[in-house]
């Protein structure tokens, strides 16, 4: 119990929010202050989910519905990365290797690659068979975290930098990073599903973006438009191509359907470590560095606004990014082996193009 003393946070108090001392101790513990209820009633009983960050100024509609859920745990025989035995989640292999080259894989390696892909693949479409009106992003990421587990894999996001989940979903003008939380999909709203896993040694990494239900022509056409900005620029991957070059590709075909690529937010290379080289920015005129060459993994994963503007904001959770101007955005992502001939999709699945 806090000596703090503000209204109760819940939306529909029964009790007109008087002044409140019950704090929400998940959010203590997240160092989200002012989460305050005036009883167990409003708490647990329904009445205590809240926005965190009611000062914010949010540029849609959506808002974070809180409380989180608690953090899943990951049974004790599953291997996981560095980064989630350090109460910082700092990725400390990734720190290590900063600035090397990208790394060529032996065919050991490729081999796991393709397996750990593989169980990303049957993992996002798992949870997006679940996805319907009414779900709360908080139950995707049960689904994505025992579907994670039960093929003993470790779900890379959770406590990777501290992220308290084990897949992001963006929701809408949510352009990435989407804390899962109580909030109910709604019939029209459109649901990125980012899911990433550990598995031997190996990470892969893969996201799409959905349909709640029927959604509006604008929303399809945004969907399509990110879809092909992908498959495009999948298409120049083989010994020799420029990383710079993916950038060219991506970025006309945004214009063209009256949208705007993402310039915060790039694609990466992928192995043994979650984020590494090379660095895969999806607008033109980049400056990107280096040449692709057989063994190399790294993903491409344009993120694609409706209208003209790239920018973006972060909430208040250091997390979750969304447009300036509360427009929608949507993503897909591949993860990318580049073979001797060409390039092999490791993370393909079945197409459900709209």
């Amino acid at each position: 119990m806090s000596s703090t003393v503000v209204l109760c946070q819940s939306t529909n108090c029964p009790h007109g929010n008087p002044p409140s001392r019950l704090e929400c101790p998940t959010c203590n513990k997240l160092g989200i202050r002012g989460s305050f209820f005036c009883g167990q009633e409003c708490f647990k009983a329904g009445y205590g989910t809240y926005n965190p960050f009611i000062n914010y100024n949010y540029t849609g509609s959506m808002r974070p519905v809180y409380p989180l859920s608690a953090k899943r745990e990951v049974p004790a025989h599953i291997p996981r990365p560095d980064y989630a035995m350090h109460e910082d989640g700092v990725p400390t292999g990734e720190v290590r290797r900063s600035g090397q080259p990208p790394r060529i894989l032996n065919a050991e390696e490729i081999e796991k690659m393709r397996h750990v892909c593989r169980l990303g693949r049957e993992i996002l479409d798992i949870a997006a068979s679940h996805i319907r009106p009414g779900v709360t992003t908080d139950a995707l990421d049960a689904i994505v975290h025992a579907a994670t587990i039960e093929r003993n894999a470790y779900p890379s996001p959770l406590n990777y930098r501290n992220f308290p989940k084990s897949v992001c979903t963006s929701v809408n003008e949510v352009i990435c990073h989407g804390i899962p939380d109580q909030r109910k999909l709604l019939e029209g709203d459109i649901v990125n599903i980012d899911v990433s896993l550990y598995y031997d040694g190996f990470h892969g990494d893969l996201n799409e973006t959905y349909a709640v239900g029927e959604i509006d022509e604008d929303s399809k056409k945004l969907i399509r438009t990110t879809r092909h900005c992908l498959d495009e620029s999948i298409k120049i991957c083989k010994p020799g191509a420029l990383f710079r070059d993916i950038g060219k590709v991506i970025e006309p075909i945004a214009r063209s359907n009256g949208c705007a690529v993402i310039r915060s937010y790039t694609g990466h290379g992928i192995n043994d470590l979650f984020h590494t080289a090379p660095n895969i920015p999806h607008y033109a005129k980049n400056k990107a560095v280096g040449t692709m060459k057989a063994g190399m993994v790294f993903t491409i994963e344009p993120m694609i606004n409706l209208g003209s503007n790239w920018d973006l904001v972060h909430w208040d959770d250091s997390w979750t990014a969304t447009t300036v101007d509360g427009k929608r955005s949507a993503q897909f992502e591949e993860t990318l082996l580049i073979t001797e001939t060409g390039v092999e999709v490791l993370t393909a699945g079945k197409r459900t193009d709209l």
